[in-house]
């Protein structure tokens, strides 16, 4: 077989494998690609990437079906994408939720390869030039998404996103080593993985506080139209570009990821939509296709630095280095210079990835959109049990089970008290990221009155802060006037 068709086919097979893979809660595309350097370690370079590639590609797009289907993000990547797509799914519309999530994803999927593909050197040079002061701020400006997606109360989301910053300190001090809130538990020093914890919190919690209501009359899914009128998609199109261009910059800046560019790029559009189908959070079709479109074109981004600098963009792209040095390749400033066929492999293969995604991504939506009209006494047990499974396969540690539960009680009175579980979410994952980096600034400054020095006296530093500045002083704003009207 031709070395091109063997690479599509097996760029076409992992890409249907990270679809499914992505869409079970706690089966990472992290996990996958890691357990596929094992398998391809006899194949070819060609073959290996092919498959790699596919799976990345698929997996980071399959967190949005259980997130739309059944309010689980299938990664932390889609997290925002639980904010429109689980209320859609409750209307009735889950079948154009997910055609929507699919079209868009594979539009900041093809703008992340225009931007590796044409300008990786040059955002690499950018992305270099972040210091630990501009991850900090970066992460800060995240954290200022609490205000979006606190519905009514910004003080109850400040109140969930501050326990959420609380629990991301739990374990070992990144810095010196010593434990922190272990309470003498070897287990508790590793700290409190947050993928259980949002397994519980969205799966668990959903579940439990829906259990009075299962005998209520269940939505039925209008899938005789899946894929929403072209006139729709056009009017989308501006914010599918937008956000992925912003999920691929901030793709770029290694570890800041795709969850990190889908709350972002949700934040943006919520800003800038003025007046979208339904309000934000309440099954808005924009809500989708922000996040969606950002998260999937933060792989381009995430391989920019890689293919450049070395350097991974993301917990993929890391794997992805190492499955590289096993076939005797090096990434780096010098992949470029003297293997540009491998880059220009890698481009390719990621535009077949997208163009694969289209095509699987479209197949059995009718199928899928028919799950959440399952009777709640079997659906609700069967969400529970998948969470619970979700949870143990990520380190095969039976405390991760408990978090899941411990998290999905919380999570179920969270609910009942109209208190928001995504600012907890959102403080338990950004936490230790802002903790780190503030930490690192303010020892390489000399101290923390040193790092607010460098923050007014470097460009990149300054233009951060002053957006920071912007967004807490708008969501002020919003919250002022929200009070107002109430």
């Amino acid at each position: 077989m031709p070395i091109i068709l063997k690479q599509i086919l097996f760029c076409a097979i992992g890409c249907f494998a990270g679809i499914y893979v992505g869409a079970i809660p706690g089966l990472s595309v992290t996990m996958a690609t890691s357990l596929l350097i094992a398998m391809t370690y006899s194949w070819s370079t060609e073959a290996a990437l092919a498959v790699m590639m596919g799976v990345y590609i698929g997996g980071v797009y399959g967190g949005s079906r259980a997130a739309i289907l059944l309010n689980i993000p299938g990664a932390p990547s889609a997290v925002a994408t639980t904010f429109d797509g689980y209320p859609l799914a409750k209307r009735g519309e889950a079948g154009q939720a997910i055609a929507t999530s699919t079209i868009t994803s594979v539009v900041g999927g093809l703008i992340g390869c225009l931007f590796l593909y044409f300008g990786a050197p040059q955002v690499a040079k950018i992305a270099l030039s972040f210091a630990p002061r501009d991850y900090m701020l970066l992460t800060l400006m995240g954290l200022m998404l609490v205000g979006s997606i606190s519905g009514n109360s910004i003080v109850k989301g400040l109140l969930a996103a501050s326990v959420g910053l609380m629990l991301g300190v739990v374990g070992m001090d990144p810095i010196t080593g010593i434990g922190r809130l272990t309470f003498g538990n070897v287990s508790m020093r590793a700290g409190i993985s947050y993928i259980p914890v949002m397994i519980g919190l969205f799966g668990v919690g959903e579940s439990l506080y829906q259990i009075p209501h299962r005998n209520d009359p269940i939505v039925k899914q209008k899938v005789d139209s899946i894929r929403p009128p072209f006139e729709k998609l056009w009017k989308m199109l501006p914010i599918a570009a937008f956000s992925g261009v912003l999920g691929t910059i901030v793709g770029a800046l290694p570890g800041a990821g795709g969850d990190i560019a889908a709350l972002l790029a949700y934040d943006s559009a919520k800003r800038l939509v003025r007046h979208p189908e339904r309000p934000f959070g309440e099954g808005t079709l924009e809500g989708v296709v922000a996040p969606e479109s950002a998260n999937n074109a933060a792989i381009g981004g995430a391989l920019i630095p890689m293919l450049t600098l070395g350097i991974p963009g993301d917990s993929v792209t890391a794997i992805f280095i190492g499955a590289l040095s096993i076939h005797g390749i090096r990434a780096g400033s010098m992949l470029m210079t003297e293997q540009p066929e491998l880059f220009k492999n890698l481009v390719w293969l990621s535009v077949v990835g997208n163009i694969f995604l289209l095509i699987f991504g479209m197949m059995g939506i009718r199928i899928f959109a028919k799950l959440v009209e399952i009777p709640r006494e079997i659906l609700l047990p069967l969400i529970i049990v998948i969470s619970v499974i979700g949870s143990y396969s990520i380190n095969n540690m039976t405390l991760d089970i408990v978090w899941t539960l411990i998290a999905g009680i919380i999570g179920y009175f969270m609910k009942y008290y109209g208190v928001p579980v995504a600012p907890l979410v959102l403080g338990l994952i950004l936490g230790p990221t802002i903790e780190v980096n503030f930490r690192r600034a303010a020892i390489s400054a000399g101290g923390v009155g040193g790092m607010f020095g460098e923050i007014f006296t470097h460009p990149i530093s300054l233009i951060l802060f002053l957006i920071l500045a912007l967004m807490m002083g708008t969501q002020i704003y919003s919250s002022v006037k929200r009070n107002k009207k109430g």
